[in-house]
């Protein structure tokens, strides 16, 4: 058969070509042990068939779910993804950017938070060599595709439901200032919740991860943010890993949710029914959000889909009593 048929069996071309080809291409194949060169495949079309996601921490479940929608959008398409971590380090985003524009992928997908690291000139150059770009957020950047994470409207559902609760007093736990994910659920949250009833929210500011979760929840209650007076205290985690890191403080030290202190969080990881008590959270359907990247990545024309948020309140955040509501300690202020 012609070189142009068997070229499109082995090269997944969308041109049809009869089953009976296809066998005998890819049995002859087999027989060889070939394997199609990518490097000449991506010097002949522009692009390799890859995409790259680049995420902050694989081991965070967060990332972790949006990679498995990433790739089983890939398997459809039969691409193959790549991944890399940033470490939520601006120039490392940068560097990593960098070095995929010589192995020219179809896709690069930006999943990890950012805070106005120079990644825009390395964008434009991978846009410029025929990859695509997309980027989980809110941004204008003319050069990447956004998917956009309404982590602020989110957060301000939350802080509203929580204030309806009875809760008045709230400590957020959040990233480092100028991680554009971070701020978003912090200014969404200190609005539902003030426009509810609530105080406005002591932030203290710590690692975007369960140790800084844990570390932070620890000082707080050693500082006596905590006590068994009034009403507990809420604490809203901008995220359910750092959540998990609070509830292992606040065990550790022997008090008990919802008495003295209450957590929520947000994101809505598998992990936030499976510790005790489940964790009340802000729902993201992570792994669709992955599948929807990656097929924005593949085709270029398609629109951002709207991915609605919604909170899921569970026993880490039991109703406040109307005797307790309003009621604290001094040492929270107003």
């Amino acid at each position: 058969m012609s070189l142009a048929t068997a070229s499109r069996v082995l090269n997944g071309s969308t041109r049809k070509v009869a089953e009976s080809y296809q066998r005998r291409v890819l049995k002859a194949a087999e027989e060889l042990g070939y394997t199609a060169n990518l490097s000449a495949q991506a010097t002949a079309r522009g692009t390799a068939g890859i995409i790259a996601l680049l995420v902050a921490d694989i081991a965070d479940p967060y990332f972790s779910n949006i990679a498995a929608g990433v790739a089983r959008m890939a398997d459809e398409a039969g691409l193959v993804v790549t991944i890399a971590t940033t470490n939520r380090d601006p120039a490392r985003e940068a560097a990593l950017l960098q070095t995929l524009r010589g192995q020219r992928p179809r896709a690069v997908i930006l999943a990890a938070s950012r805070s106005g690291e120079p990644i825009a000139e390395a964008a434009s150059h991978l846009s410029a060599s025929g990859s695509t770009v997309v980027a989980l957020g809110h941004d204008d950047d003319p050069d990447v595709r956004w998917l956009g994470v309404d982590n602020h409207g989110g957060a301000r559902l939350l802080g509203t439901e929580m204030a309806g609760l009875g809760y008045r007093r709230a400590i957020i736990l959040a990233a480092g200032e100028g991680i554009r994910t971070s701020d978003d659920r912090i200014a969404g949250f200190s609005e539902g919740f003030t426009s509810g009833g609530g105080r406005e929210p002591i932030v203290r500011r710590t690692g975007f991860d369960r140790e800084g979760g844990k570390e932070a929840m620890a000082d707080l209650i050693a500082e006596g943010y905590v006590s068994n007076a009034g009403a507990p205290t809420l604490v809203f985690a901008i995220s359910d890993v750092m959540a998990v890191g609070a509830l292992r403080a606040i065990r550790a030290a022997d008090l008990t949710i919802g008495r003295q202190v209450s957590v929520c969080g947000f994101d809505d990881i598998t992990t936030a029914i499976d510790v005790t008590p489940e964790l009340t959270t802000v729902h993201i359907p992570l792994t669709e959000l992955g599948y929807q990247a990656a097929a924005l990545a593949i085709d270029s024309d398609a629109p951002a889909p709207d991915l609605p948020l919604s909170v899921t309140v569970r026993a880490s955040t039991p109703p406040v009593p109307p005797s307790g509501a309003g009621e604290g300690n001094d040492r929270h202020g107003s």
